[in-house]
């Protein structure tokens, strides 16, 4: 498929154009996030129904008015969730209407995670040459071989779409398919919760509530100093050294060099800081320190949710789709750590889409109330499967 190149503000305008007045748009990008807080842009590539676009970032000052010229088409891509993040994180906007091949070919029996080539291959019979997967994307100009994987990432995305949707539309799931990529186009999937970042600190479920004050300051500095300076946020603290400070509550700058971990640098240019996150953490009322999270199931439960997730790994072999499509195993914990009286209270724990619900809610009742049981048959014939009733 032939291809240009755009990488001047005029040639961004028309294709700004081009793109909003289409009726379906292929997408990719190629970032690198190794050293930016913010994954940073690097390529992107649109296909439409004749030519590919190569869309160079580094040459051009604003790449909003693309953004939100998306809005206005429906986008198809393959695992679009990386690139429509770049977008949420750069822009604060992306495309609200998406099609994921990716999900799609999920529903039409190709499991969760197919690759883009083996997808291309099984459907439009072509081997996509992917040479350039771990290319440098900053360099440039870009040579042929990068600039013919460009194509080859986003040329048969359109020929994916048609063809799985019509494989969808035959066997009744095209609803669902629809339903899936729909999440991926709501902008709040994408925002980080700075209230509850502090969770994701190795040893925060053993930490106290005071201990637990402390570590969300040091890691609402933590994320402010690195959004600030475009780094990843272990540049800024790791997160051994975040766990540290909150053991070793410093009160004095002399205090960090305990950590030897925390470089003379940091402590220059955050030891103040660090101070001032200490003391604000330990100056919380206690009646407004965060809740402790939520300690591990234990034993008992732990099986419960073991055994629901035989239940739902059934369901989702009778269906032909990958059981982690079905239901998220935090959705199964909460079930089991709350167990609902009624089948209405487990669909509101839940928390599932239509078509999710419509699959596994009615079975996973009806074993929780004890109305059916799992069993093993075909041990003897050597085909052992389990069977629901």
């Amino acid at each position: 498929m032939k291809h240009q190149l755009v990488d001047a503000q005029s040639g961004l305008e028309q294709l700004c154009r081009r793109v909003a007045c289409a009726a379906r748009v292929g997408l990719d990008t190629e970032f690198h996030n190794e050293r930016s807080y913010v994954a940073r842009l690097m390529v992107v590539q649109l296909a439409f129904e004749e030519d590919v676009v190569i869309v160079d970032p580094l040459r051009l000052p604003e790449l909003r008015p693309l953004v939100e010229a998306l809005g206005k088409t429906l986008v198809v891509g393959h695992a679009l969730t990386s690139d429509l993040k770049i977008f949420a994180d750069r822009f604060g906007a992306a495309p609200d209407r998406v099609f994921d091949t990716q999900i799609a070919a999920a529903f039409c029996g190709y499991g969760l995670s197919v690759s883009l080539a083996d997808l291309v291959h099984d459907i439009a019979g072509v081997r996509l040459k992917k040479s350039q997967t771990v290319s440098d994307w900053s360099a440039r100009p870009l040579s042929s071989k990068q600039t013919e994987y460009l194509t080859d990432d986003v040329a048969h995305l359109l020929e994916l779409h048609d063809k799985l949707t019509k494989r969808l539309e035959e066997s009744g799931r095209l609803h669902w398919a629809l339903e899936e990529c729909r999440l991926l186009g709501q902008l709040e999937r994408y925002q980080v919760d700075l209230r509850k970042m502090y969770l994701r600190i190795p040893g925060a479920t053993r930490m106290n509530r005071r201990e637990l004050g402390v570590l969300r300051e040091l890691v609402a500095l933590r994320e402010a100093t690195a959004r600030r300076r475009d780094v990843p946020l272990k540049y800024v603290l790791p997160d051994d050294v975040v766990a540290g400070l909150v053991a070793l509550r410093p009160q004095r700058v002399e205090d960090l060099a305990q950590l030897r971990r925390l470089d003379a640098g940091a402590r220059k240019s955050l030891g103040q800081d660090i101070l001032a996150a200490v003391r604000l953490g330990e100056s919380i009322a206690e009646e407004e320190l965060p809740v402790r999270p939520t300690r591990p199931l234990g034993n008992q439960r732990d099986g419960l949710v073991a055994v629901m997730n035989v239940l739902i790994g059934e369901i989702a072999r009778a269906n032909g789709l990958p059981a982690t499509l079905l239901v998220p195993r935090a959705s199964l914990e909460r079930v089991a750590r709350e167990l609902p009286e009624s089948f209405e209270g487990m669909q509101a724990m839940l928390e599932l889409e239509p078509w999710r619900t419509q699959l596994v809610a009615e079975p996973l009742w009806r074993l929780l109330s004890g109305e059916s049981s799992l069993r093993i048959e075909g041990r003897q014939s050597g085909d052992p499967r389990i069977s629901f009733s």
